[in-house]
């Protein structure tokens, strides 16, 4: 045990400025998003661009190109909540029926399978299979919180779990422990939009 905390406060010693930079920016980003506050958008935006960085260097290729697009998701998730409803109200929370979901995690496995077949077989990627359902999944769920699903906060549970052994495995302890209160934090979003919801629908 004595070893453990040893190796686990060396980690933390080695961790970068800039990945503890990233780790305070994503709580922030997730924590005025259960808020649906949204300069969680913002937060994400600076995030996600130290992350795409980190990813690269650590040969997690997929995590980093999913940082681009997250890029991306963070302009458009602003413009969504901040332009495509009425001056002084919030984007309302929708939900999608259950054949909707299941048509797509169907789909998106099958994507999932044949990205990880290329990767494991034409790159250096580590975890090609486990990156992939991460990285195509991430993809996907964030357009939901984007759009304002509100099963986009069950997605995140499964996706951050996993995560938090993808990178752990890589040595990206803090980023690890992060998305290991993600996970909780993401149940947490799941429960506050399920209310919301429910109270717009009453």
């Amino acid at each position: 045990m004595s070893d453990f905390f040893q190796t686990f406060g060396q980690q933390v010693a080695a961790t970068s400025v800039w990945e503890w930079l990233a780790v305070a920016l994503a709580i922030a980003y997730i924590l005025l998003a259960i808020k649906e506050n949204i300069w969680c958008w913002v937060a994400a935006f600076f995030s996600t661009a130290i992350y795409t960085v980190l990813f690269f260097d650590v040969n997690l290729f997929m995590e980093s190109l999913l940082n681009v697009y997250y890029l991306l998701m963070a302009v458009y998730g602003f413009y969504q909540w901040r332009f495509t409803v009425k001056r002084g109200n919030d984007k309302p929370i929708s939900r999608w029926p259950l054949k909707v979901h299941l048509a797509w995690i169907a789909g998106l496995s099958a994507v999932v399978v044949i990205s990880g077949y290329l990767l494991d077989n034409y790159t250096t990627q580590d975890f090609a299979y486990i990156d992939s359902f991460t990285t195509w999944f991430a993809v996907f769920t964030t357009y939901l919180l984007a759009k304002k699903v509100l099963e986009n906060w069950l997605y995140w549970v499964v996706i951050d779990f996993v995560s938090v052994f993808l990178y752990w495995e890589k040595g990206l302890l803090i980023t690890a422990i992060l998305f290991a209160g993600y996970t909780v934090m993401a149940i947490i979003g799941w429960l506050e939009w399920k209310k919301h919801y429910e109270q717009a629908t009453a």
